[in-house]
């Protein structure tokens, strides 16, 4: 049986006090409690703060483009369907540059456990406002406050059709490992939005701040996860974030619906290249 810190390569290079580091901690305990073998799993990162963690958590690692996670994810995945397949973003990442593909993942259904970490903020470029940013915001690309409507991505996954939503706090990284604990058992697309401050450039949204506004939906007796319309209803809550195990049903999973043996890699189904019919396509651009 691993702990967690066989899952720890490197001590991570960000700001003292980032809500990263929960989110590396939340990330190394769920691991050691499910005993994931590092070699059956991959984590895809995009770009931003959250981009350094595949160099310091103990597994196969992929850092793609800015806003292609799950391109990059999806195309592991169903090359083989055995592995556990993590994708990381931030909110910009995620949502901004990477919106219409977190959609159609989400609606697909692919086997891919996805956390995003949002700090409403562009950490990594110094400060401009994001896509979760709070209207009205001032950064140094919105001196005047910003003018948009922040993105809710829980309340998108649930309109888009997603079959396991939750969202965690990284200065709870009990719970948060708690909730990745859940996502991985999950057969489907897993969301999990980490609420995740950013000390250098986010003096708004604060620890303090985040845990004066938002609640356990564990402690809620009357909450169920698997009734929709309750779920949308909480995230509609203006007044108070909810955090845990939001949504969940079961669908098929995408990579079995669309390969003909889940578990043997499309990469040794005779994809192999034929030489002679691609000189003779060749042929024709000469």
């Amino acid at each position: 049986m691993r702990n967690k810190e066989d899952y720890h390569l490197e001590d991570p290079a960000w700001c003292r006090g980032c809500g990263l580091f929960g989110v590396f901690d939340a990330l190394k305990r769920a691991a050691a409690a499910q005993d994931l073998d590092p070699e059956q799993t991959v984590v895809v990162t995009g770009i931003g703060c959250h981009g350094r963690l595949n160099n310091c958590f103990r597994a196969y690692g992929f850092h793609g483009l800015h806003g292609r996670v799950l391109p990059v994810a999806t195309g592991v995945k169903l090359n083989n369907p055995g592995l556990l397949v993590v994708g990381v973003s931030g909110d910009g990442d995620a949502y901004s540059i990477g919106l219409g593909h977190f959609i159609h993942a989400v609606r697909r259904n692919v086997g891919i456990v996805y956390l995003v970490v949002d700090n409403r903020i562009y950490g990594l470029t110094q400060g401009q406002f994001s896509p979760t940013t709070e209207m009205g915001f001032v950064s140094i690309s919105s001196p005047y406050g910003s003018k948009e409507f922040p993105i809710d991505g829980p309340r998108l996954a649930l309109a888009a059709g997603g079959t396991f939503i939750a969202r965690g706090f990284s200065g709870n990284v009990a719970h948060l490992a708690g909730l990745f604990e859940k996502a991985v058992k999950h057969r489907g697309f897993a969301l999990i939005e980490a609420l995740s401050p950013c000390v250098t450039h986010n003096k708004i949204n604060t620890y303090e701040w985040f845990r004066k506004n938002i609640y356990l939906l564990e402690d809620d007796s009357g909450y169920h996860p698997g009734d929709k319309m309750e779920a949308w209803t909480r995230l509609q809550d203006s007044r108070r974030i909810p955090i845990g195990l939001i949504y969940q049903e079961q669908k098929p999973p995408f990579e079995e619906l669309v390969l003909p043996d889940v578990h043997k890699p499309i990469a040794r189904e005779g994809l192999g290249v034929d030489v002679p019919r691609l000189e003779k396509i060749m042929e024709k651009f000469r």
